[in-house]
């Protein structure tokens, strides 16, 4: 028997036992009923009661008697009734346990054996990456190296709007400034945040800090939309066209658009159309998972690794982590182009320092 059938098994077992107990708990007051009458009939009884009517209170008191022992013989049938339930409801709990342990060491077998197999896809993601690493640095002329900026910037835009579900949003910029910190080459990696962002904060930013890399930091809709803050500090949704239209008017330097949101694969699809690369999420995103992918993904880049291999790294590093969300991210790049040739950081950039 299934562990569903045994459920409504059970059910129907409390039910049945609930309804004896009731019908138990009615005979009972019936009996306390007679017997209270019949202590009154007893108390009336005095040594100037006629015969006669002594003989009508004694019939009166012999027929209630009766009838308490006709409840008797009720409550005790609904006693054993009930305790034959029981026992049914005992053997269909024992049952039950069974199955949910037998389902639950299934789960077990199966969860333990998806993570082989995504421990096994981890590695040879790494190891995909360390090949392409290494066929990318042969072909990487001097001439490209020294096209390379000698610095990037960084421009974090975070929005957390009042009326949504609190991010830890300070915790992801402070995950990804300690792993640039960490990089090869962190001289050549400059991170600048922006908080509470409104829509008249975008372009500002853009104009002031000319950066190689827009990140955005918050929520999304599965409208295709990303929440900023109104004035009041509540949600304002932003359409795809119009942060498309945002990246555009930055594409001579922007090169990485990062939207670190949920329902924002529409996003960065529409991205890619204006820079090199662009990532999103193709489903929500979890708090925890982006901000793990985010800090893997810019320690790798502060390595001076190619776009590619920094997102595989990330998606590489929420398996590591048994975070099972490696599938929601996903990386757009610009027709023509290869995530493999997109390299933001100079390589010899510390080293020569």
């Amino acid at each position: 028997m299934s562990e569903e059938l045994y459920r409504t098994k059970l059910a129907k077992l409390q039910k049945k036992k609930a309804g004896l107990e009731k019908k138990k708990g009615d005979e009972e007051e019936k009996a306390g009923k007679l017997r209270a009458a019949i202590s009154r009939i007893e108390r009336s009884i005095t040594a100037k009661t006629s015969p006669s009517t002594l003989r009508s209170k004694q019939r009166r008191i012999e027929s209630r008697r009766d009838k308490v022992a006709g409840c008797q013989d009720k409550i005790a049938k609904y006693e054993g009734d009930i305790a034959k339930v029981m026992s049914d409801l005992n053997d269909a709990q024992k049952h039950l346990d069974r199955a949910v342990a037998n389902r639950q060491k299934k789960e077990d077998s199966a969860f333990k054996k998806r993570r082989g197999e995504e421990m096994r896809h981890a590695r040879a993601l790494t190891r995909e990456a360390e090949k392409q690493n290494r066929l990318y640095s042969e072909r990487l002329s001097e001439e490209f190296v020294r096209k390379l900026p000698e610095k990037i910037k960084v421009l974090f835009f975070a929005a957390n709007p009042r009326d949504q579900e609190q991010l830890r949003l300070d915790e992801e910029v402070r995950s990804i400034t300690q792993q640039i910190r960490l990089s090869e080459y962190r001289d050549s990696v400059e991170l600048h945040s922006r908080w509470a962002v409104r829509t008249e904060d975008l372009l500002q930013a853009l104009n002031e800090h000319k950066p190689r890399v827009v990140h955005f930091s918050g929520h999304g809709s599965d409208e295709d939309e990303i929440v900023f803050l109104d004035a009041d500090g509540d949600s304002k949704p932003v359409t795809k066209e119009a942060i498309a239209a945002f990246i555009a008017v930055g594409a001579d330097h922007v090169r990485v658009v990062f939207f670190n949101t949920c329902y924002s694969r529409a996003q960065a699809q529409a991205a890619a159309q204006h820079v090199d690369v662009a990532i999103g999420m193709n489903d929500s995103i979890d708090d925890v998972a982006a901000r793990v992918f985010a800090a893997q993904f810019y320690s790798a880049i502060g390595f001076g690794y190619s776009v590619q291999r920094a997102f595989d790294q990330a998606k590489a590093r929420l398996m590591l982590d048994g975070i099972l969300e490696e599938n929601t991210p996903e990386l757009f790049v610009r027709e023509g182009l290869s995530a493999d040739e997109v390299v933001l950081v100079r390589p010899e950039q510390q080293e020569a320092a």
